[in-house]
């Protein structure tokens, strides 16, 4: 979303500013999006949370300060010092639970409870981030279509049916006090679709928890929302939990108000002991008086030590209409990186090219005209990589086992995976997530790993994981093709560390080169769900801003005179309806419409809007792919998201250049 500042008031207090990124701060929706987060934040205060303190949503750059608290987050506490025992572990449960009874009592859904989000302050456990919070009539702050949440800490109506509830925090609270109990994720580790298919059918692990903590547990992690306690119940029953703990000798009448907020806090201050964090001065420089005075008075100065933030969901990517975004940095694309977003396959290609549209003949040496091989292991008779047709999953000891690369032939292999995944994360101002690349010649696996990073939220993992997925695809099927008999890796896994020195990171996704690396059918190149979500993210390299804006205008432009026409078509129910977007993983441009009113339908009208999208939207992706070497987009899917549905229907997909254009 932004970057984060370590920042001092007038007074001396230190506080935490949020400030929105240029790309974001320039899209309308988006600003609406921040300011009803700002109005959220505002109307949840509780001892366990941190205070919003000020905020300017309609200033240049939009900003939000909150108060700062010292201290570790539970996952890097436990990672240091192990589970939380006795009264402290009472403490933390008691605290949090009475958190989200304030968050609740407000009227929002957290949503995204986990690890991550939990400080370890002196004072006591703090519940954070409302940057993906949710008002519990229905209005979410982050756009629709995308399951928000991390794998484990998801409720299993969510996953059943997208539901977003109360009772979903509670179900991940459950999870994450049996987490700070054991150290253990309750529904264990893996792939994601694994981890889910625990939470919406399996038990949770919860031995060594103590009885009594067990059987409050066990009733928030129940698979029936209607089955679990609210907030206040849960705290409720931790406190008592907690009295028990302490030496404070309570009477009944006090015991029957253990919901008191005032009361908890002092119970939670008794039993709490935690390591004290290395807290450091920071430094104090002037007021500058020219400042604003509303900025001024929440924040005299920022100090640049920050942590970048992570976008909480990420506005559309282009409008037609005020759209006026400028570039912040500048694809540095590779050759390797130019090759990964090409063909899967060399067989033929159903074109969906535009008649009468020139392509310009491109050099034998242009990268973009090499073909990955989607069976480069096709008639080898004794291949040095032999587990092609193994399909085991990673097992735990792998990573940790793996080394750095050994030789000049591992050595340029991790350069170009290494260069690839940056080039693609930079579209979409990611390249800070830097990859590191490591071999396991045991399991012929090269793992590609990203992390530590602090509050990245799960939707950067997400484009991570298929950015080091497709680099990794493709640099190992060029090296299986080139040198079937010498290169032992085939097998690729992503993962992700959350602190240094942890034992074994966790896995994303994983693959083999052997079995092509892109989504197809009848040899053409699928747009996919996931595609979809990374084109909605904002670029924010230039040249796909400037195509887009100019894209989306003429789409618009050409699809009203269509439905003029008179074809029986329906215009859209608003003018911004149709979006567009890049996904620099599959080299794929997305382009999709908010259909509220039924315009796309039917079968025909879909089949209009796919010509208007194609004839329209490929004399400009061309140009630019004759003049721009660094310009991967020929390929097209289209989508729309019908009714109130959150999740697009993807109807179409095509390609720009002629079939004996592409590899």
């Amino acid at each position: 979303m932004g970057t984060v500042y370590a920042a001092l008031t007038d007074g001396g207090e230190r506080v935490a500013v949020k400030v929105i990124h240029p790309v974001q701060a320039g899209d309308p929706e988006f600003r609406a999006r921040f300011r009803r987060e700002v109005r959220l934040s505002a109307r949840v205060q509780g001892p366990f949370l941190l205070p919003l303190l000020a905020a300017d949503p309609d200033a240049d750059a939009p900003w939000l300060a909150t108060a700062y608290a010292p201290g570790p987050t539970l996952a890097q506490h436990l990672a240091a010092h192990g589970p939380l025992t006795e009264g402290t572990l009472y403490a933390f449960a008691t605290g949090t639970a009475q958190a989200l009874s304030a968050i609740h009592g407000a009227g929002v859904v957290h949503r995204d409870v986990k690890p991550q989000n939990v400080l370890l302050t002196p004072a006591g456990p703090r519940v954070l981030d409302f940057g993906i919070a949710h008002a519990a009539d229905g209005t979410s702050v982050t756009r629709t279509g995308v399951l928000t949440g991390t794998p484990g800490w998801i409720s299993p109506e969510h996953y059943h049916s997208g539901v977003i509830a109360a009772e979903g925090d509670l179900f991940a609270w459950g999870a994450l006090v049996a987490y700070a109990a054991t150290g253990r994720l309750p529904f264990g580790t893996g792939a994601p679709e694994a981890v889910a298919y625990r939470v919406t059918s399996g038990r949770p692990d919860l031995d060594g928890i103590p009885e009594a903590l067990k059987e409050v547990l066990e009733r928030t992690l129940s698979k029936e929302p209607a089955d679990r306690p609210d907030a206040a119940e849960a705290a409720d029953a931790c406190a008592r939990l907690l009295a028990a703990k302490s030496t404070q000798v309570l009477n009944d009448h006090t015991a029957a108000e253990a919901n008191d907020p005032t009361l908890i806090g002092e119970l939670v201050t008794t039993q709490w002991s935690v390591p004290a964090p290395e807290d450091l001065a920071w430094p104090q420089f002037a007021t500058t008086p020219e400042r604003s005075s509303r900025r001024r008075a929440a924040v005299a100065v920022l100090i640049t030590a920050a942590v970048v933030g992570a976008s909480a969901g990420g506005a559309l990517a282009f409008r037609h209409d005020e759209r006026h975004a400028t570039s912040s940095s500048e694809t540095a694309a590779s050759t390797a990186a130019s090759g990964a977003h090409d063909s899967g396959t060399a067989s033929g290609r159903t074109a969906s090219a535009v008649p009468g549209t020139k392509v310009t003949s491109q050099a034998a040496t242009d990268p973009r005209t090499v073909p990955v091989p989607a069976a480069p292991l096709a008639g080898v008779a004794a291949p040095a990589f032999t587990r092609a047709d193994d399909e085991t999953q990673p097992v735990p000891g792998e990573w940790s086992a793996s080394r750095n690369a050994d030789g000049t032939a591992e050595q340029d292999a991790a350069a170009a995976i290494r260069d690839q995944v940056t080039a693609m994360l930079t579209t979409k101002d990611m390249s800070f997530m830097t990859p590191t690349v490591t071999f396991n010649r045991q399991a012929q696996t090269v793992m590609v790993t990203g992390g530590p990073i602090s509050t990245l939220t799960d939707d950067y993992k997400e484009v991570f994981r298929r950015a080091s997925e497709m680099a990794a695809c493709v640099t190992l099927a060029h090296r299986l093709k080139d040198t079937p008999t010498n290169w032992p890796y085939g097998r690729f896994s992503v993962y992700w560390k959350d602190y240094d020195g942890q034992d074994e990171a966790t896995i994303l996704g994983f693959g083999k080169a052997t079995d092509g690396c892109y989504t197809e059918e009848a040899g053409r190149r699928q747009g996919t769900d996931e595609g979809i979500v990374t084109a909605e993210i904002p670029s924010s390299d230039k040249d796909e801003i400037r195509i887009a804006a100019g894209t989306v205008k003429a789409i618009t432009a050409a699809w009203n005179t269509r439905v003029a026409e008179g074809y029986g078509l329906e215009p859209f129910d608003r003018d911004d309806a149709i979006t567009l977007g890049f996904d620099p993983v599959e080299g794929m441009m997305y382009v999709w419409a908010q259909d509220g009113s039924g315009a796309l339908a039917g079968r025909a009208q879909q089949s209009h809007f796919q010509d208007v999208v194609a004839k329209t939207a490929c004399p400009k992706l061309l140009a630019e792919y004759n003049t721009n070497k660094r310009w991967n987009y020929t390929r097209w899917t289209i989508a729309a998201y019908q009714g109130n549905s959150a999740w697009p229907q993807l109807f179409s997909s095509g390609d720009c250049l002629p079939t004996e254009s592409h590899p």
